[in-house]
């Protein structure tokens, strides 16, 4: 592992005071999943909204009463999956890391949506909890507009060509265990494999909130498509890592509702059970 530090853009380097973000990256070699781009299909709601329509897709932002810390985009689009298409909506977490910048967790498929929701704050860094294209499609021009770096787990590489080719690759190739020092912001890297084998978690104590994914949705397990591509997998990354944070903490999912560990806990053994 190593410290990577983010300069300033270069349109602000004269600008009185800086904001940086220093990340932890883990090695560039392991294994690429050779899983399908594709993203369970929920509606997500909830929380004070303001809407805005780009390109024709239907895009929504929102930051829960009293929360400034954490901003929702909801982003409507198409995934196609084993030869189907499927109508999904996926939610873009932007995370305040400091007064100046944000972290944004997986950008959808409509990155201009992202970056009017981001504002005039800067990008530290863009973090990715899978390779599906619902999650990186905007990834590559959310960050380039703050020169931010890229967060994916090795294993999600082959997923990320699909999408974007050999010519941008993720800056910091990022496994479980590891922390990512951003801003004010210290964010733990949790493996949680199961929808995808690189799918990633990340856990912020100070917010008390963790970034599950399609890993662990409101009320359920996610899905790719209609179905579960690893359920034994999925299960153990709920059981042994997610629901073992502290109760009360927020779980912002990939798609649909927020729930808490707690709220979730209930459920487990009915999952357990393939109820």
């Amino acid at each position: 592992m190593f410290w990577k530090r983010k300069d300033k853009k270069k349109d602000e380097a004269d600008a009185d005071g800086t904001a940086t973000a220093t990340a932890e990256s883990e090695p560039d070699t392991a294994a690429e999943s050779e899983q399908p781009d594709a993203e369970p299909d929920t509606e997500a709601a909830a929380g004070s909204d303001s809407a805005a329509t780009e390109d024709g897709q239907g895009t929504e932002a929102d930051e829960r009463a009293g929360d400034s810390a954490v901003q929702r985009v909801e982003i409507h689009g198409e995934l196609e999956a084993d030869g189907e298409k499927y109508e999904v909506v996926t939610n873009t977490w932007i995370v305040r890391a400091d007064d100046d910048g944000v972290i944004v967790i997986d950008p959808g498929n409509d990155a201009k949506a992202v970056l009017e929701a981001v504002g005039e704050r800067e990008i530290y860094l863009v973090a990715c909890t899978n390779g599906y294209n619902t999650h990186i499609a905007g990834a590559v021009e959310v960050a380039e507009r703050d020169e931010a770096p890229i967060a994916l787990h090795p294993r999600e590489l082959r997923s990320w060509r699909k999408v974007h080719g050999v010519e941008h690759r993720p800056d910091m190739q990022v496994e479980g265990g590891g922390t990512l020092e951003v801003g004010d912001l210290e964010v733990e890297v949790l493996a949680t494999p199961g929808t995808a084998p690189g799918s990633l978690s990340y856990y912020i104590a100070e917010l008390g909130a963790v970034f599950s994914g399609d890993t662990l949705l409101s009320g359920r397990l996610g899905t790719v498509g209609e179905g579960y591509i690893d359920y034994t997998s999925q299960l153990a990354s709920v059981g042994e890592v997610l629901l073992s944070l502290p109760p009360d903490t927020r779980v912002l999912p990939d798609s649909g509702e927020e729930t808490t560990v707690g709220a979730e806990s209930k459920n487990f053994d009915s999952w357990v059970a393939g109820d």
